[in-house]
């Protein structure tokens, strides 16, 4: 199978959804287990094709087992942690011009935090912020 070599950072919800399966499996998984697992089932086809976006956009690798015919295995290319940070990064800058700022105050509105979820949510930030800089 020829890539085209994308390498689009962000996955549509379909393919977070599947790539969240192999995540959790943590393990090479076959199309048919992450087929299994999916809700709302959709057709075998659109999975294959979605599988094969995912080799595309270097999400996944995948290979065969031998004699086990057609059979193809999924492996994860990018560790979930890896692509929150790499969706956040994307985000900020798009959305945010790069300011981390911005962002945190837009979530901090569009969430409608209590002044309690607020404090706390100070309180979080000084402690990480202490033990980074201990």
């Amino acid at each position: 199978m020829k890539t085209n070599n994308r390498r689009e950072t962000i996955l549509s919800k379909t393919e977070y959804d599947i790539m969240s399966i192999i995540w959790d499996i943590n393990r090479s998984v076959s199309a048919r287990e992450i087929y299994e697992q999916l809700d709302p089932k959709p057709a075998y086809t659109t999975l294959a094709t979605e599988m094969r976006t995912l080799y595309e956009k270097g999400f996944v690798d995948h290979f065969k087992k031998d004699g086990e015919g057609k059979t193809h295995y999924y492996i994860a290319k990018i560790g979930k942690g890896e692509y929150v940070r790499k969706a956040m990064h994307d985000v900020k800058k798009t959305f945010f011009g790069g300011s981390l700022r911005s962002m945190l105050s837009y979530f901090i509105q569009e969430e409608e935090l209590t002044e309690e979820e607020l404090v706390s949510f100070l309180h979080e930030i000084e402690e990480q912020f202490s033990t980074h800089n201990s």
